[in-house]
């Protein structure tokens, strides 16, 4: 018997296509990017309710981001998809979506970090609503985040992008040496 893989290198920068929606243009994170949101991502507000901390040198985001141009993980076993977020009207950069994308056609891991001055129009739920319409559009059945217990921004977020609590997973993230709960949110697509 063979095993059809779903993951290629192909597979994996078809998925982490660019995208458009009316306000926002998403665009395949690269080194390239390094140097315009290493600045954004010094905001201390950013990590508040995350376990990232902000990157020590645009350096650092270049290389780290060329790792991941390939778009898969070193294994194979994972897409890494990453995108810079525009807005079109005067191209500044508002924030980032990342997802993995597993084998099994699950997202493991739908991420996003938006710039503070950006906060609270809407442009964080457009772009994920973006991102998982795209990926559902390719054949991902299963989309999964995690969100800090308390922050209701991010699940205001999830909730719009047609995600649903599932659980708690205690003591499942560490920020600044404090131990977090975070709340689980599934998407699940049923093919047709």
């Amino acid at each position: 018997m063979t095993h059809t893989t779903f993951l290629s290198p192909d597979t994996a920068r078809d998925l982490n296509a660019p995208l458009a929606t009316i306000r926002l243009q998403l665009e395949p994170m690269t080194a390239a990017h390094a140097d315009a949101l290493f600045a954004p991502l010094q905001d201390a507000a950013i990590y508040d309710w995350i376990s990232a901390k902000a990157p020590g040198s645009a350096e650092i985001l270049r290389r780290h981001w060329g790792r991941n141009e390939c778009r898969l993980s070193p294994d194979g076993d994972e897409a890494w998809l990453n995108w810079a977020v525009r807005r079109t009207s005067d191209g500044a950069y508002v924030g980032t979506v990342d997802v993995n994308v597993d084998d099994a056609k699950t997202a493991t891991n739908v991420g996003y970090t938006f710039f503070p001055a950006y906060w609270g129009q809407g442009l964080a739920t457009e772009a994920v609503v973006a991102v998982v319409n795209h990926l559902i559009g390719r054949g991902i059945l299963r989309l999964v985040a995690t969100v800090t217990v308390g922050n209701a921004a991010s699940r205001r977020v999830l909730a719009k992008a047609g995600f649903t609590f599932t659980r708690v997973l205690t003591d499942n993230d560490m920020i600044r040496g404090v131990v977090h709960d975070d709340d689980e949110y599934v998407r699940t697509v049923h093919p047709n």
